[in-house]
């Protein structure tokens, strides 16, 4: 019997399946269990937290999130997040979901990389990010009992080498538009202003996560 609750499962719906195929067939392996990790993690901590949130617009924005990664979804100047919001939200349209929650959806895969604000945000928003930010950068690790992460981890594998695989994924779909990485226009302040300020690094962060490989 599954250590994961039933609340927490991957939606038994059209939709779901129409979504697992449509990744399965886009993705590497790599970044298909990744997302369905993120979706697992983040259904996890929206049970957690008490929060009510609609599993089937979760597990889209969850398993859509790194679609843009992707050549062939890949645009020449858009950030490659909003290349993913906007795959989901055509798919979604396209499989009668209204526009309102396609909405919600692209706003959770375009602010996944945009700390300190999903969380604010509709409970779609939020778990999007808490499953990324669990499974690429272990926060919030502690919060997961042992069991849950296992089972999770046993469902839907990690490569030996997940830390440097997934950045080197990262940095294959977005080289090629460089532009589109201009940062925190905060810590770009800091930096020009403040010789003793050190920007924080996402890479040192994912190397020095709990999570090993």
């Amino acid at each position: 019997m599954s250590v994961l609750p039933a609340a927490a499962a991957v939606p038994d719906s059209a939709l779901a399946r129409a979504i697992t195929e449509f990744v399965r067939d886009t993705e590497t392996e790599l970044l298909f269990n990744h997302s369905s990790r993120v979706y697992q993690f983040g259904a996890l901590a929206g049970l957690r937290e008490g929060l009510k949130f609609d599993r089937e617009l979760l597990y889209a924005g969850a398993m859509f999130h790194d679609v843009g990664l992707m050549p062939s979804y890949s645009s020449a100047d858009e950030r490659f997040e909003v290349d993913g919001a906007h795959a989901a939200r055509d798919f979604l349209l396209a499989h009668g979901i209204g526009e309102q929650d396609a909405y919600t959806v692209w706003t959770a895969i375009a602010l996944h990389t945009t700390p300190g604000i999903p969380q604010h945000m509709h409970p779609v928003v939020a778990l999007v990010t808490a499953g990324v930010e669990m499974d690429v950068l272990g926060l919030a690790y502690e919060r997961y009992p042992q069991a849950e992460r296992e089972a999770v981890v046993r469902a839907f594998p990690r490569t030996p080498k997940f830390k440097e695989d997934i950045l080197q994924a990262f940095y294959d779909g977005i080289r090629h538009k460089p532009q589109t990485t201009f940062g925190n226009v905060k810590a770009d302040v800091l930096a020009d202003k403040d010789p003793q300020f050190r920007r924080g690094n996402f890479c040192e962060v994912i190397r020095c996560s709990h999570w090993h490989g």
